[in-house]
């Protein structure tokens, strides 16, 4: 209650009195307080179909600990959504180096086309994807292995079934299955044997002559190179040419071997036409009013996906869902809340300008705006300095004193440049301020040395001040995230087309603080 809580700030100063209390009430209204998330484990359970059990890859053999983490959970979640809504295109917008999108793709068989803004990024995603799909087989093989010996494991613990029984449950189960997807893991781990592929035939099929099968072989080609892409999965990187002795001395060869090189071929053919069933990353700035179909030139029914999208690219991932009628879905996580832009932040009269924040009706009305510092703050990750990951309290001093300097001495109280990852690279102080200030385009030469350090002794006893202050803005931090993730939220439930909309918690904090991911699923046309 705001009652309850009306005494953290001194009535007519202002000013903070009663620490505890702050921290309560930013507890309170923190998103996981509020009761306003839907659980992934309740999503998936009501996304769950008849999918079948993956084949136990990770994508933990190819990223880093937190990189690995987010793509396997966010990808299963996809996957789901898109089986749920029956698509299997996705576009990953600000793809990155394409993380997500290639494991989508090479895991899930999604065609996946990821967009970002960046050159450099699209061609680290080109480069790592070759890489990867050189790779990929043998993680799938291990990753099979893994199943089987999973599966070996949970049967020991339940009693021996006859081998009929067994082969019985084995033939309905595949004789019910309708996806391809399915198909190929039923096929792979229980029906294929090394010896080759006609073993897929039924009973029946296995009693026609040689001369049937090369008949039937020639006339079903589009059907067999179907069947085997989805046997394949997963192509390298280079793609084998058409073995064209497959055409040649017909007359010579005997009927099993114009078979055998006629699967051949289709296998070459199927590896070919696949790798159109792949992840292709593009570049491409997105705005609001971005016409995906003028990127994607085979643009179909598909859904909307983001892993840490920057800024307003959150914001306008959401606006593209609503507005397209082709997108299904959406599963959005933003990130970096300081670089979205405010329509009230500044008061400036721009009637035509998109803006991050405020998405929906209500903010709006209310002319809410958070500001810079606010937005800064919610970039703070709460539960990591919880398990003891503090603030990196010297280089934010650091930072604090460069700023008093740079107004005193230059008269600078707003740039569009800025100072990075510099303290990591500087040896002292001074270095840090000379780098600095370079980075900045401001001269240097008339801060001699001893003037730096003035400012450092002058400032050094109030290291603990700004620790302390800094501390406070952590436990805000989930308040004013919880903000902006219902502006986005109540901006999906203000429109008529959504079927359902919901905010969930994706990702372990402590790995991946920014966590929550905004879903919506479109109303099915009738």
């Amino acid at each position: 209650d705001d009652d309850m809580f009306s005494s953290v700030f001194c009535e007519n100063s202002e000013k903070l009195i009663n620490v505890h209390l702050f921290v309560l009430a930013a507890k309170y209204y923190s998103l996981s307080n509020l009761g306003v998330c839907t659980p992934l484990e309740d999503v998936l359970e009501a996304l769950k179909g008849n999918n079948q059990e993956a084949t136990g890859i990770k994508p933990d053999e190819f990223m880093n600990n937190k990189k690995s983490h987010e793509v396997h959970v966010m990808s299963e979640l996809v996957d789901s959504i898109a089986n749920y809504c029956g698509v299997k295109q996705v576009i990953d917008i600000g793809s990155g180096k394409g993380y997500l999108s290639s494991f989508l793709s090479m895991q899930y068989n999604l065609k996946v086309y990821g967009i970002d803004s960046s050159n450099s990024n699209t061609s680290s995603a080109h480069e790592r994807n070759r890489k990867l799909k050189k790779h990929w087989r043998a993680y799938q093989s291990r990753g099979r292995a893994n199943l089987k010996s999973q599966r070996s494991e949970k049967a020991n613990d339940r009693p021996v079934e006859s081998e009929i029984k067994c082969k019985t449950i084995s033939e309905e189960f595949f004789s019910n299955t309708n996806s391809l997807q399915s198909q190929d893991q039923v096929i792979m781990q229980d029906l294929v044997p090394s010896c080759g592929f006609t073993e897929m035939t039924t009973s029946e099929n296995r009693t026609e002559t040689e001369a049937d099968l090369v008949a039937q072989t020639q006339s079903h080609e589009s059907k067999l190179s179907e069947e085997i892409l989805a046997i394949l999965n997963v192509l390298p990187a280079d793609a084998v040419e058409v073995f064209s002795s497959s055409y040649c001395n017909r007359g010579e060869l005997c009927e099993e071997e114009k078979v055998q090189r006629k699967i051949t071929s289709l296998k070459t053919k199927a590896r070919k036409s696949s790798e159109s069933n792949l992840y292709f990353p593009l570049t491409s700035y997105i705005t609001a009013e971005t016409e995906l179909s003028d990127i994607i030139t085979d643009l179909e029914d598909c859904m909307m996906v983001g892993l840490h999208t920057c800024g307003d690219l959150a914001a306008n991932t959401l606006r593209i869902f609503t507005a397209k009628p082709e997108i299904k879905a959406v599963c959005s996580v933003g990130c970096c809340y300081h670089l979205l832009s405010e329509q009230f932040e500044y008061q400036e009269e721009c009637c035509d300008k998109v803006w991050g924040f405020p998405m929906c009706q209500y903010l709006k009305d209310k002319g809410w705006c958070c500001g810079r510092n606010a937005r800064m703050s919610a970039c703070l990750a709460l539960e990591r300095v919880a398990v003891g990951q503090m603030l990196p309290t010297e280089s934010l001093f650091y930072r604090a004193v460069l700023q008093v300097i740079i107004e005193e001495i230059y008269g600078v109280t707003k740039s569009d440049r800025h100072v990075g990852k510099t303290f990591s690279k500087s040896s002292s102080f001074i270095d840090y301020v000379r780098r600095s200030l370079k980075k900045l385009e401001l001269d240097d030469s008339k801060l001699p040395d001893s003037c730096i350090m003035d400012y450092y002794e002058k400032y050094k006893h109030r290291m603990n001040e700004l620790e302390a202050f800094n501390m406070l803005k952590v436990v805000l931090a989930p308040c004013i995230e919880v903000l902006i993730l219902l502006d986005r939220l109540c901006y999906l439930k203000e429109q008529e087309n959504i079927a359902w909309s919901g905010l969930v918690k994706l990702f372990d904090p402590v790995k991946s603080p920014r966590c929550y991911a905004v879903i919506a699923l479109k109303k099915q046309a009738c």
